[in-house]
């Protein structure tokens, strides 16, 4: 059973924390609450150089437009960011446009909003779903909107680190230019995990479990970094309080 003590949110924003090293430019979307969370959390935490950059909050974007910030990514001042996506298969291409045939699709989304762009620039991307499921993890995207790898004569500085989700940590293997499985959360099991996922998982002999957020990482999390966030994440942050455990 997974433990009660904190949320899935709160989990996966712990957990992207720690990827946050001290002294990195970081940066998140403007719909990406779980990320900001956990950028701000490592700041308090155990980055306190760390530059965190959110999209959409007065506080913490520093740039009058847009083009300014994708100007300053694409001169290799981003160290981390993180994506979303509808679909995301084993070589981390990530599908953010359509479901289905793209001239006769399922579902149609919003598109990348230059995701394509960071994908290829910013020097870590780790990638991040609320859902870890078949539908999302799939044997292959039904459209590119940036891929995972690229051949040797694209230049690209950057490109996916891990995925988190509710379950477990995958970490992108350079060297075989694939995901594999890094660690289990709390409550949950390999084999869960390999069912919910809709390609081949490599499995290591010997798998890690997620640690647990510490009382620590919790007091801090619900107090000061939902503070900071109630601005530009009101619904978020409104909803995580909610779901506190009494």
């Amino acid at each position: 059973m997974p433990d009660s003590s904190f949320t899935p949110d709160e989990l996966m924003a712990v957990v992207i924390a720690r990827q946050v090293r001290d002294g990195e430019t970081v940066a998140t979307g403007a719909n990406s609450p779980v990320p900001a969370a956990g950028c701000l959390l490592a700041q308090r935490r155990h980055a306190p150089r760390a530059r965190v950059i959110i999209l959409g909050s007065r506080r913490h974007y520093p740039f009058a437009t847009g083009k300014e910030f994708f100007d300053f990514a694409q001169r290799g001042r981003l160290d981390l960011f993180f994506l979303g996506g509808i679909q995301i298969d084993a070589q981390a291409n990530i599908n953010l446009h359509v479901l289905g045939d793209y001239r006769h699709p399922v579902r149609r989304f919003p598109g990348a909003f230059g995701s394509g762009v960071l994908y290829h620039v910013v020097r870590r991307v780790i990638l991040f779903r609320a859902e870890h499921s078949r539908r999302v993890f799939v044997p292959r995207v039904d459209f590119v909107t940036s891929p995972g790898i690229s051949p040797g004569w694209v230049r690209r500085p950057g490109g996916p680190d891990a995925v988190i989700t509710p379950l477990a940590v995958l970490r992108f293997n350079r060297a075989l230019g694939r995901l594999e499985l890094a660690s289990v959360h709390p409550g949950h099991t390999v084999a869960e995990v390999v069912a919910n996922t809709g390609f081949e998982l490599p499995v290591p002999a010997e798998v890690d479990t997620t640690p647990p957020p510490s009382p620590e990482e919790l007091a801090l999390l619900r107090g000061p970094v939902l503070d900071e966030l109630a601005d530009t994440y009101p619904r978020f942050v409104a909803r995580v309080r909610a779901a506190v455990p009494s």
